[in-house]
């Protein structure tokens, strides 16, 4: 790609790596069938949890080591390069840890943000890569991550007479997740159940969803309409259904990223008024209220900014810039290095 321009001394490069979070063509699949033994035990543990707790539940932490970075590769030449690229964050199922810091000479310092309240960015700069050069920094983390178990009583749960101002973004449309189109409107109305409990509510969407779009993987990230069209879509699209219909009945929903898989979590609150977000597995193994899910949370959320670009996107991917550069690329790392449970 180059984007030199010799009228102006400053070019700026993007980069996109669409296969970043784009899930493998048995990755649901893989997902359900590589953590029901885990599930099993997680639920025995959470048998033995005080029966009363509201909210989540959780298992014993498992412990995995992880690497995430970026690597740039040079064809050509580039100045002044900035790189940035996703990176777990704490969440109440998951414990974060950066152990070690590995780069290449030629690598800055390794910089982490916040880049909202629900993502995490790392990034590092390159003063200059020449013709056949390349450029690599990781960071090395250790995650400790807890499945989350399904309450035994949901009739305490109910959707929010008054969502919190700070949940409002997850009433709203976000990329490919048309919640206030027509049709997922109709849809939204006509699964609507005035004799449900809220909880069976969202499981009505949930199962809905599930008999009405077969799973297909494709490399491609298309939108909640086209998967209602085809009558099939992989993770992305079957999340983004979910979330559209929950939305579209008043009830807060988003997604959540991990390597090579997205599921989507819904907000319900109990007696009390406090908030609680519930996971369900849209494509693999029925999972309802609970997530049997050993890779770590890249980040929640379905509408970010990404440096360079003018549209929203769905989920953050590693990113270059250059001040000048002609045949520049990068390769995002996330890797399981160490398992605890192995």
């Amino acid at each position: 790609m180059n984007l030199f321009n010799r009228k102006f001394a400053e070019v700026l490069i993007t980069c996109f790596v669409a296969l970043c979070l784009t899930p493998s063509p048995s990755a649901s699949a893989q997902t359900a069938s590589s953590t029901d033994t885990d599930y099993e035990s997680a639920t025995k543990i959470s048998n033995q949890l005080n029966s009363e707790t509201v909210g989540i539940k959780f298992s014993e932490p498992q412990e995995h080591l992880w690497e995430f970075g970026v690597k740039v590769n040079s064809t050509g030449s580039g100045r002044l390069i900035t790189v940035s690229g996703p990176l777990p964050m704490e969440w109440p199922e998951q414990e974060i840890e950066i152990t070690r810091e590995d780069k290449t000479e030629n690598v800055g310092a390794l910089k982490q943000k916040n880049a909202t309240k629900h993502a995490r960015q790392f990034s590092f700069g390159v003063n200059r890569l020449g013709p056949g050069e390349s450029a690599t920094g990781i960071l090395k983390v250790k995650v400790k991550k807890r499945f989350i178990i399904a309450p035994s009583d949901t009739s305490q749960y109910i959707a929010a007479k008054k969502v919190p101002t700070p949940l409002k973004t997850f009433l709203k449309p976000s990329p490919f997740i048309e919640s206030k189109h027509k049709r997922i409107r109709d849809i939204a109305q006509s699964l609507e159940d005035d004799s449900l409990s809220s909880w069976d509510q969202v499981k009505k969407i949930y199962e809905w969803v599930r008999a009405n779009v077969e799973y297909k993987f494709d490399k491609k990230n298309y939108s909640c309409l086209h998967a209602l069209d085809n009558k099939m879509g992989d993770c992305g699209e079957l999340s983004a259904l979910f979330i559209a219909i929950c939305r579209a009945q008043g009830i807060p929903a988003r997604s959540v990223w991990i390597p090579g898989h997205t599921y989507p979590e819904f907000y319900l609150e109990d007696k009390q008024g406090n908030g609680h977000w519930f996971p369900c597995q849209a494509a693999g193994d029925y999972q309802f209220g609970s997530m049997a899910e050993p890779k770590p949370i890249l980040h929640k959320g379905d509408r970010f900014k990404i440096p360079g670009q003018r549209e929203e996107v769905r989920y953050l991917r590693p990113t270059l810039t250059a001040r000048e550069g002609q045949g520049l690329s990068i390769e995002w790392i996330a890797r399981e290095i160490a398992n605890s449970t192995k």
